[in-house]
C-alpha cells in the first residue's frame, strides 16, 4: 500500500486529493494536511469584499467533505520535509504541527511514499511596513475573512460619503514584486460599482496603484488579444476600462511603506511619492510558507529542495541567464523535484524558473516588476497532471507520465468588473500559452486564434456560473468528476 501525503488543500491540493481518492483511494492511503479548517474559492473573495456574497458562500469545512472519502485529513501545518527519513524512520516523512484547537501545538511525523507540496503561498505582508489587515493600515481580499473585514471598512466609507464627505480609495499591489494583480483588478471595478449603486461615486477618487510597467501586464509580460476582429494589446484594453470608469492609475510603482492614511511608493525612475487614502486594499507579495528540509543525518538541505523565495524546485531550468536568453523550454513539465523523484510541487508552491514580465529596477536597485502568476486554471491543470502521474507510478510507471507546462497550456480568465444580474459585467479572456513562446509564435508569443477578450454582461453570468460549478465540484457532489477542472 502506497502512502500519499498532500500538503495544502486549496485549488491545487484539493484537486490532487479528490482525483487520487477516486482512482486509488480504496487501496492506498491518502492524507491531506492543511492548517486551514475551510476550503476557500478564492476567485469569489472579491464579491465578499464588496458585500455581494458572505463568507459562507465561498467556503466549506474540509473535514466534513473528506469524511465522505477515503482521504485522511489533518488540520496542521508542515514544518519540515525529510525526504530520506532519519535514524528512526526509513521512509521520507514530513514533520507537522497541529492547528486544530484541541491539538494545537502538538507535533507528529507523517511518512510518505509520494509527497505533493501544494501549500500555496505565505501572504508576505511583512515585506512592506504597515501593509495588511493584521497590524497594518490596509485591507485584503486574499482570504475570505480578510474580505469580510474589507467589506466592513468599505461600507464605513460609503456611509461617510453618503453623509457628504469625500474619500480617496486606493487599490492595487503593496510591493514591487507582487503577483496576482488580477484579484485587485477585479476588486477595484466591483468597488466602483458599489459606489455607483450607492450614488456616491462622484464623491470618491478611485486610484489604481500597481507594480506593472504598463496596465494589463498581469505578470505575463502583457498580452495581445483578438477583439472584434482586431488585435489590441492588454495596455489599451485595461486603460480603456479604467478611463471609462474614471479610475486614475499609477503604474511602475513599488509601495515602500504604509502609514495611517498615507502610502509611500517609489517609481521606476527612482523618485519617491506619497498617496493619501481613506481606504486601501493592496495585495501583498508571496513567498514560500517557510518549510525546512533535512537529509537522513539531519543536515539542512533546504537550499537544495527550495529556491531562495521558499518555493520548491521542480523540473525547471533554473540556470541564471539574461532575460533575453530565457525560453519557454525552461518551464517545468512534470513538477517533479529533481533530487527526489517521489516529491512534486504544484500551484503557487513550485518555484518558477524566471519571471515572464521583464525584470525591472529603479536606479536605487528596487525591483519593480510583477512576478509570474501560477493560480486558477494552470494550478488545476498541473495538479491533475501530477495526480495522474502518481497514479501511474503507483501502478508501476518508472517516471511521471503526464506533462502540463505553462508554456504549452492555455488559461481562461473571467475577471469581474461589477456584480449584478442585469448590471454586472466581466472581462472574459483566454491566453494560449500562459508563458509566451516566441520560437513558436514569433510575432506575439501566443496563438492569436486562441487568445482573445471581450467584456459584457454574459461574462458576469459565466463567472457566477463558474463559482457555482467549482464549489459544487469541490464539495464532491454527484457527478463532480465530469466537470472539467
Amino acid at each position: 500500500m502506497a502512502k500519499i501525503v498532500i500538503l495544502g488543500a486549496g485549488i491545487a491540493g484539493h484537486t490532487v486529493a479528490r482525483h487520487l481518492n477516486k482512482w486509488v483511494g480504496k487501496h492506498h492511503e491518502i492524507t491531506v494536511i492543511s492548517p486551514n479548517a475551510k476550503w476557500n474559492w478564492i476567485p469569489s473573495n472579491i464579491w465578499v469584499g464588496v458585500g455581494q456574497m458572505q463568507e459562507k458562500d465561498v467556503t466549506f469545512d474540509l473535514a466534513k467533505i473528506y469524511k465522505k472519502t477515503s482521504v485522511k485529513f489533518k488540520q496542521a501545518k508542515a514544518l519540515s520535509i525529510h525526504p530520506e527519513g532519519d535514524y528512526s524512520e526509513e521512509k521520507g516523512f514530513v514533520s507537522i504541527e497541529y492547528t486544530l484547537p484541541e491539538k494545537a501545538g502538538e507535533q507528529e511525523k507523517i511518512s510518505y511514499d509520494y509527497l505533493v507540496n501544494a501549500t500555496g503561498p505565505k501572504l508576505n505582508f511583512g515585506a512592506t511596513p504597515g501593509l495588511g489587515p493584521d497590524g497594518g493600515h490596509t485591507v485584503s481580499v486574499c482570504t475570505a475573512s480578510h474580505a469580510v473585514e474589507a467589506n466592513n471598512k468599505l461600507q464605513d466609507i460609503i456611509k461617510k460619503l453618503r453623509g457628504g464627505d469625500k474619500a480617496t480609495l486606493v487599490i492595487g499591489t503593496g510591493h514591487g514584486t507582487c503577483t496576482c494583480q488580477g484579484a485587485a483588478f477585479e476588486y477595484i471595478y466591483n468597488v466602483d460599482q458599489e459606489l455607483r449603486n450607492a450614488n456616491v461615486r462622484d464623491k470618491a477618487d478611485l486610484v489604481w496603484l500597481s507594480n506593472e510597467y504598463e496596465l494589463g501586464d498581469f505578470g505575463m509580460g502583457g498580452i495581445h488579444i483578438e477583439r472584434g476582429g482586431y488585435i489590441t494589446n492588454g495596455k489599451t484594453f485595461a486603460e480603456s476600462l479604467m478611463a471609462e470608469r474614471d479610475i486614475r492609475w499609477i503604474t511602475r510603482a513599488a509601495v515602500t511603506k504604509v502609514e495611517p492614511g498615507i502610502i509611500h511608493y517609489e517609481t521606476i525612475n527612482g523618485q519617491f511619492y506619497e498617496q493619501k487614502f481613506d481606504f486601501s486594499m493592496l495585495i501583498p507579495p508571496f513567498s514560500g510558507v517557510g518549510m525546512k528540509a533535512f537529509n537522513k543525518s539531519g543536515g539542512d538541505i533546504t537550499s537544495e529542495v527550495f529556491a531562495p523565495n521558499g518555493f520548491m524546485k521542480v523540473d525547471a531550468d533554473y540556470t541564471p541567464r539574461p532575460y533575453a536568453e530565457w525560453s519557454a523550454k525552461d518551464w517545468p513539465h512534470t513538477y517533479q523535484n529533481p533530487n527526489y523523484g517521489n516529491m512534486f510541487a504544484v500551484g503557487i508552491a513550485f518555484a518558477p524558473p524566471h519571471m515572464i514580465s521583464k525584470p525591472m529596477q529603479s536606479p536605487n536597485g528596487t525591483a519593480i516588476n510583477p512576478t509570474a502568476p501560477r493560480t486558477g486554471m494552470p494550478s488545476a491543470a498541473m495538479a491533475m497532471a501530477v495526480a495522474l502521474s502518481i497514479r501511474d507510478m503507483i501502478n508501476g510507471a518508472p517516471k511521471p507520465t503526464q506533462k502540463a507546462s505553462m508554456a504549452e497550456m492555455g488559461a481562461a480568465c473571467v475577471a469581474s468588473t461589477g456584480s449584478g444580474l442585469l448590471t454586472g459585467t466581466a472581462a472574459s479572456m483566454t491566453v494560449f500559452p500562459v508563458v509566451p513562446n516566441f520560437e513558436k509564435y514569433p510575432e506575439y508569443g501566443r496563438d492569436m486564434n486562441l487568445t482573445f477578450g471581450e467584456i459584457g454582461l454574459a461574462g458576469h453570468w459565466l463567472k457566477y456560473l463558474l463559482h457555482l460549478l467549482f464549489i459544487y465540484q469541490a464539495k464532491l457532489k454527484p457527478g463532480w468528476s465530469i466537470i472539467p477542472d
